[in-house]
């Protein structure tokens, strides 16, 4: 098996599999009821940000409050840090000509990467949100080596995850029509140097060391539950679980909510999410059960995007699965096959009720045996293809016929596929390899959450800031949304709204007295 697919295989799985054991053994989700500061008669700890989560939206909070002055306290539900992010590939999305895209020869503009953005995300893209992060990506990756995140002077041209010896790479759909002729592709996904599995343990390692140096408190297996709030409805505490202790917290600051997602809690996935719920594989830490947005909501917070999520159709690497078609139920191709794989996975749960196959002949189909995704048809013929999965008779001849005329001569001009995928299917046997969402390995995460603006306040249904309550990461609807255009944009998201949430929470004026 590739060596680079090996990896990417093993990383989604362990992380998926590992984490969805646990999340099974995990109690359900507590009550989360705001809480009067009337009902408060002592407090057991205090702190000025206090911190739910110890992800990346929740240790860049804690980095930069204690920078600024500020006490910092995470709280983690998990017996150990680190959240999601740990068990991601480490991808930070930054561009605009970042020093080691400069290093690696690489020209890069702030205006092509907010216009790719832009054009990518859709309608419910921020555009405030993502210009701001766009403008300030710069600042930003100089912050994380000030951190002591090293990044190697290493490029890959491979469509991959990550990239265990090197640290840059396209890491979203910037060379795939239409995108590539509308802004200029350049490669945004900064990968963090590392000899682990994933590149999101190394990077969180790092990041949970730099809050430890600066004086950031963390202590595990502590569960928040419930925001306290003062008469003029400021958030000045928390309630939460620690070893199994009740405690009475207060924030003479802020609370920072940075919990994680909700996709290890089913019942808000059938509420919320059901494209996401029916997708074979919950990725997530099991902590990833709302936690976070159900406080917030139980304190008067809007949601924004509460269906949106990634999911990924792992495909490639090796990239010769893309000289295939993929097709629908109809067997109709519906898109470009060498897309993103966020947006590969988008386009089957929501467009295609997560039902969809990759076609390939000879020439295109995997290698190796146990490097495949499930094949739901096999045969010499394309009329036995659609009778094995119960096409419309002819519809997927003809869908190849028209394709192959084309590919002949290097041309895909339904979709645009990139010359090097594009070659006619005409050597059997031909296979049909399953991409839907519920048989085939599809990794699922939660997007949707707090509705927050770009200092991180949480907002309430009438757009007003809740004083003294803050959001990032998942927990919080940041710039990743459906379809996700790039990874690295929820580690990029997660960091930077973070630093936000503590710059200001730094400008409130602390709570005193009782």
């Amino acid at each position: 098996m590739d060596a680079t697919r090996r990896q990417l295989l093993k990383t989604l799985t362990l992380g998926a599999a590992g984490v969805a054991a646990s999340a099974c053994a995990s109690h359900a989700p507590p009550q989360t009821e705001a809480i009067s500061h009337h009902h408060i008669n002592h407090w057991d700890g205090e702190a000025d940000l206090l911190i739910v989560g110890s992800g990346a939206g929740a240790v860049s909070a804690a980095i930069d409050g204690q920078r600024l002055g500020l006490s910092t306290w995470m709280l983690e539900r998990e017996h150990i840090a680190g959240g999601s992010s740990s068990i991601s590939g480490g991808v930070c999305y930054l561009g605009g000509g970042t020093p080691l895209q400069k290093a690696l020869g690489f020209d890069d503009s702030v205006e092509s990467m907010l216009g790719y953005l832009i054009a990518a995300s859709g309608a419910y893209a921020d555009h405030a949100k993502l210009q701001l992060y766009c403008e300030q990506s710069l600042n930003h990756f100089d912050w994380l080596i000030d951190c002591g995140v090293h990044y190697a002077q290493k490029y890959s041209d491979e469509k991959e995850l990550s990239i265990p010896d090197g640290s840059l790479y396209h890491c979203g759909s910037e060379r795939a029509w239409p995108y590539r002729e509308q802004f200029k592709p350049a490669p945004r996904g900064h990968v963090m140097a590392s000899q682990h599995l994933t590149g999101g343990r190394e990077l969180m390692r790092v990041l949970l060391a730099r809050a430890a140096q600066l004086g950031a408190r963390l202590t595990v297996n502590a569960e928040a539950q419930q925001l306290i709030t003062a008469s003029d409805g400021r958030i000045i505490g928390l309630r939460a679980h620690i070893n199994g202790q009740a405690q009475t917290l207060r924030a003479r600051r802020a609370v920072v909510l940075a919990a994680g997602g909700f996709i290890h809690n089913r019942a808000m996935l059938e509420q919320y999410a059901p494209e996401l719920a029916a997708c074979s594989t919950p990725w997530g830490r099991s902590g990833d059960v709302g936690i976070g947005i159900r406080m917030g909501m139980a304190a008067g917070a809007a949601t924004r995007m509460m269906h949106h999520g990634f999911i990924v159709t792992p495909m490639y690497p090796p990239e010769t699965i893309l000289r295939g078609i993929a097709v629908n139920a109809q067997g109709q191709r519906f898109m470009t096959e060498d897309s993103y794989y966020g947006i590969v996975g988008h386009k089957i749960a929501f467009e295609q009720q997560g039902r969809a196959w990759m076609i390939t002949d000879q020439n295109s189909a995997y290698q190796w045996k146990d490097d495949r995704l499930p094949i739901a048809a096999r045969a010499d013929t394309l009329a036995e293809i659609e009778r094995a999965l119960a096409m419309p008779e002819g519809f997927l001849q003809q869908t190849v016929h028209s394709y192959n005329q084309h590919a002949q001569n290097g041309a895909d001009p339904l979709f645009h596929k990139a010359a090097a995928f594009i070659a006619p299917l005409n050597k059997p046997p031909f296979i049909a390899y399953d991409i839907g969402t519920k048989d085939a390995f599809t990794p699922a995460h939660t997007f949707g959450g707090l509705h927050t603006n770009t200092d991180a306040q949480v907002l309430d249904a009438w757009g007003e800031p809740i004083p003294g309550l803050y959001a990032s990461g998942r927990t919080s609807a940041g710039i990743p949304v459906a379809p996700y255009v790039a990874s690295g944009l929820s580690i990029g998201d997660g960091t930077f709204f973070g630093r936000r949430a503590a710059a200001h929470a730094a400008t409130l004026q602390p709570i005193t007295g009782a």
